[in-house]
């Protein structure tokens, strides 16, 4: 199917892509006949120089995006931001006003793969599944330091209700658990399966385990902190499958070490745009931070992999693709939530 724009206009400069980032775009752009360029690079400021005669340009949760970028993708006459994610904190939507690019994102793809993936982090966390492969493989098939705990009748604390958020307490509550939620909004569906809303502070003092999946925000950067940490449960566990800066991190290494956090699982990394989606086995790695986390025995640590299901790299592909052809095309997207920026701020005399 061809999109009958002038060709000029149908070039995508793809940055941080991997092997499965192509596979899946150009699996689906037969569909398109968009002219896809692919740069396995973060996009930042030193790297905008690669477009060439690109109109959009197709980005992560790690590229950069700020005004300096903006400002050179202008001049580069990139009329397009497609963010293949649903967050968007990485990009200056004011700069994006500002310079006339429109802006759009993925606001839901497979809420259910990520919402999965912070129940296995629970389970793997709790019962030691992860180092009860790694002694079998060794014939060692000793029960001694794998005890884990019923999930059944836990109070599992819910921070952002949204369409992962929704997808979690689900889970949850087929887990036979009493959860918990804390949004700005309540939900009726939700409270209608069981589910209850609450403050922040009970979530906090009340969980005993507590899972994130609010976006990151001037209120939410670093909810989990000193302070709300100290108000937390002995032997609380965090999962963090949703932005890395929900957690700082400093806060949380102490807590583990003096026992008031008991697990910790977290897919994302404040600092990750210099570790995840790459090779670095053969590296010292310099962030001492996450080195450190990565030495407590109840700690897992996956790399942004909780997205990562063939549904959902279908769903980015696709929602994406449309997103940037009815912007081509009807400068619009029908859905509003994938729509960040469409003009120019009008400005007050």
């Amino acid at each position: 199917m061809s999109l009958n724009i002038p060709s000029n206009n149908n070039k995508i400069a793809f940055f941080s892509t991997q092997p499965y980032d192509k596979t899946f775009f150009n699996k689906y752009n037969k569909d398109f006949g968009f002219e896809l360029d692919f740069f396995e690079t973060q996009l930042n400021p030193q790297t905008v120089i690669l477009i060439e005669n690109a109109s959009i340009v197709c980005v992560f949760v790690n590229d950069i995006v700020n005004e300096a970028v903006i400002k050179q993708l202008a001049e580069k006459n990139v009329k397009i931001i497609a963010l293949r994610c649903a967050g968007f904190n990485n990009v200056d939507l004011e700069a994006a006003k500002t310079h006339n690019i429109k802006v759009c994102r993925v606001p839901a793809y497979s809420p259910q793969a990520v919402a999965e993936h912070a129940m296995a982090m629970i389970l793997t966390l709790n019962r030691k599944t992860h180092k009860a492969y790694n002694r079998v493989r060794e014939q060692n098939f000793s029960l001694n330091g794998l005890l884990g705990f019923d999930l059944f009748g836990k109070t599992i604390g819910i921070i952002g209700t949204g369409n992962i958020g929704k997808a979690f307490a689900k889970i949850a509550l087929g887990f036979g658990c009493k959860v918990l939620a804390y949004d700005i909004v309540t939900n009726d569906a939700m409270i209608k399966d069981g589910v209850k809303f609450v403050s922040l502070e009970e979530i906090f003092k009340t969980s005993d385990i507590i899972s994130l999946h609010c976006p990151l925000n001037e209120y939410t950067k670093h909810i989990i902190n000193k302070d709300s940490i100290d108000l937390m449960k002995e032997n609380v566990m965090i999962i963090n499958t949703s932005r890395g800066g929900l957690i700082e991190t400093a806060c949380v290494t102490e807590g583990l070490k003096e026992g008031k956090i008991g697990y910790l699982g977290i897919d994302v990394y404040e600092q990750e745009e210099k570790l995840f989606f790459r090779d670095l086995s053969a590296d010292i790695i310099q962030d001492d931070a996450i080195q450190r986390l990565m030495s407590f025995p109840n700690v897992l640590v996956t790399a942004h992999q909780a997205f990562f299901t063939n549904e959902a790299l279908t769903q980015i592909a696709l929602v994406t693709f449309n997103n940037i052809k009815s912007l081509l095309t009807n400068n619009d997207i029908e859905n509003k939530a994938a729509l960040l920026v469409l003009k120019k701020r009008n400005r007050k005399n």
